[in-house]
C-alpha cells in the first residue's frame, strides 16, 4: 500500500488566515522553527495507479497539483483518482469533494447518515450527479468491511473497516437532520487493509480512548492520530474563551500520550494539528515530549509504503 500525506492541518491549515496566535504570527515573521500546513488530506492506493482520497480537503485543489501521481496519466481528460473515503461530514473534510466536479468518473465511500446530509440537504453537491454516473455514492456501516472500488466497481486491493468513534454531527447539520442521522455515523476512524495484510489506521478525530480502540491500532503497522491540541483548555488559553478539545471531539495529545504509550506494532504519527498546538514548534518542549515518546508529527509532502 502506498500512503501519501498531502495535508496535516486541521481545518484552517498553518498559518490559519485570520489567527495571530504565537504560531502564526512567528510563521509570518519568518521566525517559526517548524513548516505550514495545508489541510489534512491523505491519499492511498495499491498498485500506484489508481488512489483513493481519505476525506477531500478544501485545499484539495492545490495538493492535487503538488503530487504528480495525481496528474492525469491519458487523454484529454482523466485521472488517477477512483474514490474518495468521508469519515464525517465536517466541511474541511468534505468541501473538496465539489472541486472534483468536472464530471470525472468518482466513487464516494460515506455511511447513509452522512451521504443524505450531503445529498439530500445541500444542494450545492448536486453538482457531482449533473450527467449519469458522474459520482457513484456507496454507503457503509459502521464495523463492516467493505473494498474499495472505483467508479465502475472494480476492487482496488484495499479494503477498509470503519469505526464508530464519535455522536456528534457538524454545527451546520439542523436538529430535524440530525434525528433522521444514526449517532454512529457521526464521526469514523477507518483501518485501510491492503492485500498484503499491511494496516493503516486513519484517526484525525478522537474523542475518546477505551481498550477496544487500543486493540485496533495495536493490530496496524502504522497510525495517522487525532494531533489536533496539545491540551484540552488550549483554545481557551489561547483566545480566552472557547470549547474544550473534548467539547470539539478531541483526545488532547497530552492524554493521548500516556494512553498510547503500551502500543508497540505501529509506526505512530500525528496529523490534523491545530495551528495553536504548541508542538509544531520543533524547538518546544511539547514538540521534544512527541518525539522522545516514539511519536512523528506529520508533515505535508511525507509518503510511505506498507
Amino acid at each position: 500500500m502506498k500512503v501519501k500525506i498531502l495535508g496535516s492541518a486541521a481545518g484552517g491549515a498553518f498559518p490559519q488566515w485570520n489567527c495571530a496566535c504565537a504560531n502564526c504570527a512567528a510563521v509570518r515573521a519568518g521566525t517559526f522553527h517548524g513548516k505550514p500546513r495545508m489541510q489534512t488530506q491523505v491519499a492511498i492506493s495499491q498498485d500506484g495507479r489508481s488512489w483513493f482520497l481519505l476525506g477531500a480537503s478544501p485545499d484539495l485543489r492545490a495538493q492535487i497539483e503538488t503530487t504528480p501521481e495525481l496528474h492525469p496519466r491519458e487523454g484529454l481528460r482523466q485521472s488517477p483518482i477512483s474514490g474518495v473515503v468521508l469519515a464525517n461530514a465536517e466541511l474541511d473534510h468534505v468541501l473538496g469533494s465539489l472541486l472534483l466536479r468536472e464530471l470525472q468518473p468518482l466513487r464516494i465511500h460515506a455511511t447513509a447518515s452522512v451521504s443524505r446530509i450531503l445529498r439530500e440537504h445541500n444542494s450545492m453537491f448536486g453538482m457531482l450527479q449533473r450527467v449519469p454516473n458522474q459520482t457513484v455514492w456507496a454507503d457503509f456501516d459502521p464495523g463492516k468491511e467493505f473494498d474499495l472500488c472505483d467508479p465502475q466497481g472494480n476492487p482496488s486491493g484495499l479494503s477498509c473497516r470503519p469505526l464508530s468513534l464519535g455522536t456528534h454531527y457538524p454545527a451546520y447539520v439542523t436538529a430535524d437532520q440530525q434525528s433522521e442521522s444514526k449517532p454512529g455515523e457521526a464521526s469514523l476512524g477507518l483501518i485501510i487493509e491492503a492485500n498484503s495484510g499491511a494496516r493503516l489506521a486513519f484517526m484525525p478525530a478522537v474523542p475518546d480512548l477505551d481498550d477496544s480502540l487500543l486493540q485496533q491500532l495495536e493490530s496496524c503497522d502504522v497510525i495517522l492520530f487525532d494531533g489536533t491540541f496539545w491540551s484540552d483548555d488550549e483554545l481557551i488559553c489561547v483566545q480566552g474563551s472557547g470549547q474544550t478539545a473534548r467539547q470539539m471531539g478531541h483526545v488532547p495529545v497530552q492524554s493521548a500520550l500516556a494512553k498510547l504509550a503500551g502500543l508497540r506494532r505501529p509506526r505512530k504519527i500525528f496529523l490534523h494539528i491545530n495551528n495553536t498546538n504548541p508542538m509544531l514548534e520543533e524547538g518546544s518542549p511539547q514538540y521534544r515530549q512527541v518525539r522522545g515518546a516514539g511519536w512523528e508529527v506529520a508533515e505535508d509532502g511525507w509518503q510511505f509504503d506498507l
